[in-house]
């Protein structure tokens, strides 16, 4: 299992390196945000640790993570109308492993994008400790997994793309507006707040948050850490069930 994992991840990461565009572009929208909204935030009373670069750039990894992974299912929609799952289906990789192989190779990417968007923060003024920096790295490689896994899953329910599309854009949108990625949910009206609890990417988002200003033993992040793992872990069986059920 391990090396049939190896050559699917293998085969899709030179894939991606051949793109240079593909590689680039996926890390375009949090950047523009960071360029242009950032300096809005600036000195402004946001009702949380941390000055404003530490509040938006850990919601900034997690769109990141959020859009990227979400959509990444869309090759597999492309790559069942031009054969190539069925090509795949008739070889003697696990099931299990035909589904991490693309899953990694997400996780490399978006991570590999999440240090691009660090490092054009810190230039604008973001300190943060390593440690939290890390760990948000790491954050963004489990959402990831988490949200590839979902996104491969509904991609071989579907048989085009225009199907595709829409399903993801509607669990997008409100994910990214109820979770705080751009303002702390503290800043929000009792009931917004209380309705945002009831979205996982919340705990996430103050889990990466409370890491950016060195709070690493905080509540905020044993529940982050709780609900990332336990996210990842339920998304991970339910894709891989999609794979064995359609034999991908």
């Amino acid at each position: 299992m391990t090396r049939d994992t190896a050559l699917v991840f293998g085969r899709y990461a030179r894939a991606t390196l051949r793109s240079k565009f593909h590689m680039l572009f996926g890390v375009l929208m949090p950047l523009l945000y960071l360029l242009f909204f950032g300096p809005l935030l600036t000195g402004l009373p946001l009702g949380t640790e941390g000055d404003s670069w530490q509040v938006l750039v850990p919601g900034l990894l997690l769109q990141l993570a959020l859009f990227g992974a979400s959509f990444a299912g869309f090759s597999i929609v492309v790559e069942k109308q031009t054969g190539v799952v069925e090509r795949m289906r008739v070889t003697p990789a696990g099931r299990l492993a035909l589904l991490l192989g693309r899953v990694l190779r997400d996780a490399a990417l978006l991570v590999f994008q999440a240090v691009l968007l660090v490092l054009a923060a810190v230039a604008m003024g973001l300190r943060a400790p390593l440690g939290g920096v890390l760990i948000g790295f790491g954050f963004v490689a489990v959402l990831t997994t988490a949200l590839a896994s979902l996104s491969y899953a509904l991609a071989m329910k579907v048989s085009a793309p225009h199907e595709f599309g829409p399903v993801i854009n509607a669990v997008t949108m409100p994910s990214m507006l109820l979770s705080g990625l751009m303002l702390p949910m503290a800043l929000a009206p009792a009931w917004l707040d209380g309705l945002s609890h009831l979205m996982p990417f919340r705990y996430l988002v103050d889990a990466v948050r409370a890491a950016y200003v060195g709070e690493y033993a905080s509540a905020a992040m044993l529940y982050g850490v709780l609900v990332a793992v336990a996210f990842a872990g339920l998304a991970v069986t339910v894709g891989t069930r999609v794979f064995r059920k359609a034999g991908a």
